[in-house]
């Protein structure tokens, strides 16, 4: 199932991530993300936007993609991540995730390797890795680091956030991210720090169509449509109602991996 080679320019994972955006909600979604461990550093992001990557490189296109994912980017061996965001543009932010682990002697078995079972409280939840020590990689999924070995799995103990290693491959050279992540769509991140993007949340929650109504007001021209969740506005009475509808929205799909973040709107 796994392929790996110490010598590799670049180590690829690939793991399934089983996510709630709502935590009342039973439903969940879910997405492949690439771990990319390189010489200098580590990346972790949606593997959608490697095949976009691809296709662009193909059909000499531009398009890009960007969903609500986490994209993070940290220095090999380093605590210190720096958060991918797009707010109308992207910011980048930094932050510090040193996680303390607590080893169990439990262990189980997957395909060829030995599991071992360790636990941390992180982001305001409750996590239970497995890891092995038969990859010698402190590396993991989104923030988690610094066990002795490669974590295969881990999830929260309220079942809303889980990541899955399903396979992995070596690159022969470090795969180049600029246009997908570091300059999305052609932009320079702004470094910014949480208090910032906080308020610059808590200012989009409180007016979510300000550039939208500038944008209609501005239209010159009479055949334009304008369209907001599907719904379309014909007159700016609708922009009350509609706002209410995002808001809503929003609260809704506000349960982030750290919860002790979140913005209480």
């Amino acid at each position: 199932m796994f392929s790996l080679s110490i010598t590799a320019q670049t180590h690829r994972f690939v793991y399934e991530y089983h996510f709630k955006t709502d935590s009342t909600s039973t439903e969940k979604r879910n997405a492949n993300m690439v771990l990319d461990i390189n010489p200098q550093n580590v990346k972790f992001y949606n593997y959608e936007y490697v095949k976009t990557d691809s296709i662009n490189k193909t059909r000499g296109e531009s398009s890009s993609i960007w969903d609500d994912t986490p994209a993070v980017i940290r220095k090999k061996n380093s605590n210190v991540n720096s958060n991918y965001v797009l707010v109308q543009n992207i910011f980048v932010v930094d932050t510090e995730d040193k996680i303390n682990w607590n080893l169990s002697n439990e262990t189980k078995i997957s395909g060829n390797y030995t599991l071992q079972k360790a636990t941390t409280r992180f982001g305001g939840r409750n996590w239970t890795a497995w890891f092995t020590k038969d990859i010698n990689l402190n590396e993991g999924p989104y923030k988690f680091r610094g066990l002795p070995g490669l974590i295969f799995e881990i999830y929260d103990d309220k079942d809303n956030f889980r990541f899955s290693l399903i396979k992995s491959y070596k690159l022969a050279k470090t795969y180049e991210t600029r246009d997908i992540l570091e300059h999305f769509g052609g932009q320079n991140p702004v470094k910014i720090s949480e208090t910032k993007l906080k308020k610059m949340m808590l200012d989009s929650y409180n007016d979510p169509l300000h550039e939208f109504k500038e944008h209609y007001k501005n239209n010159k021209n009479p055949e334009a449509r304008f369209m907001v969740m599907g719904i379309e506005v014909k007159s700016p009475e609708q922009f009350k109602d509609l706002s209410e509808k995002l808001q809503n929205n929003i609260k809704k799909n506000n349960n982030p991996i750290e919860i002790d973040k979140a913005i209480k709107y």
